[in-house]
């Protein structure tokens, strides 16, 4: 198959793509705005004669066109994902999540493409600490957040594209993932690079807010199931049982790093900081048959920390305007 991905450039989609290069036969091309988010650094070392990289924005329809038209399958990727940007403007969110993923529909419909969107847990706003519900595919949309908000909104549009005009699309809500090639403005890279850089990492509040944990690679393979063996007009939770709080993920950091667990600083809470986010991924894994390959976070969370030191020139370009940035905010 040829792939259009969407985002490919930026943290999960790079991801995919290293993963269908690596998998599969496939070839890709990688559709990116190359925004902060996007880095061309991370699509380095694949095969030029498998993957080729276009720059354009998912809303310009005359760059999108041709490029589904080529394409066997689309899989969109592509979105603006920082709640704290989306809380300082939204309108990019607006243009992008909503605007982009139409403009990639009315091509995906104009030239009767397979389509596969992505989307996120956060569209189904957030359970309280003790509930001991999970997210289903049936649970009702609330999202708090102008990132939230837009992606629950890009989801409908594809709800109704399937059923007003026939377009061959699956959508997937992941939980977190984390992983290589991860923006450093992120929660996990955030502590892992300060560690490195001899900072004390930063908790939000008091670390309570838990989040479900998958490793990106594991999304990939997701992803690849439900392309392969997903029902046309089915939604499917991607998520590998992986609930953690914050306050943990940092301690554990800190330890697999060698450091004491309690060398962190606490600083202001996010507004609107959703509390819990959980995924049930029953079937996506008994209809699809589709398991993790990280069997637990920790090891995942290890190989991540490998990677980010290691691969120092591929995030230090960024990190001290991110922390600039955190500083002003008291955070």
């Amino acid at each position: 198959m040829h792939l259009l991905v969407t985002g490919g450039a930026g943290f999960i989609g790079s991801n995919f793509v290293h993963h269908v290069i690596a998998h599969t036969d496939h070839s890709v091309t990688v559709l990116d705005k190359l925004t902060y988010a996007g880095n061309r650094a991370s699509l380095a070392g694949l095969p030029e004669d498998r993957v080729r990289l276009v720059v354009g924005d998912i809303a310009d329809a005359a760059v999108v066109d041709p490029l589904v038209a080529e394409a066997d399958a689309v899989v969109h990727y592509a979105a603006e994902s920082h709640n704290d940007n989306s809380l300082h403007d939204p309108r990019p969110f607006l243009d992008t999540n909503i605007i982009g993923t139409y403009t990639l529909l009315e091509a995906a419909r104009k030239h009767d493409v397979r389509f596969h969107h992505i989307s996120t847990d956060e569209v189904y706003g957030d359970l309280e600490l003790d509930d001991p519900a999970r997210f289903t595919e049936s649970t009702p949309y609330n999202p708090s957040s102008p990132y939230s908000s837009t992606k629950a909104g890009s989801d409908l549009l594809v709800r109704a594209w399937v059923r007003s005009f026939g377009v061959r699309a699956t959508i997937s809500n992941c939980s977190n993932n984390y992983g290589p090639y991860q923006h450093v403005e992120k929660f996990i890279p955030r502590q892992i690079t300060n560690v490195i850089r001899g900072i004390r990492p930063k908790l939000y509040g008091t670390g309570e807010n838990v989040r479900d944990w998958i490793h990106a690679d594991d999304h990939s393979s997701a992803v690849l199931t439900i392309l392969d063996k997903g029902v046309i007009g089915q939604t499917y939770l991607i998520g590998a049982d992986g609930e953690k709080d914050n306050k943990t993920v940092v301690e554990l950091i800190l330890q697999t790093m060698g450091q004491p667990a309690d060398a962190y600083d606490l600083v202001t809470d996010r507004p609107g900081h959703d509390l819990r986010y959980a995924i049930d991924s029953t079937k996506l894994r008994t209809e699809l048959g589709w398991t993790p390959t990280y069997g637990d976070f920790e090891s995942g969370l290890a190989a991540t920390i490998d990677w980010y030191r290691r691969n120092e020139a591929w995030w230090a370009p960024a990190k001290d305007g991110v922390e600039a940035f955190y500083a002003s905010k008291g955070q």
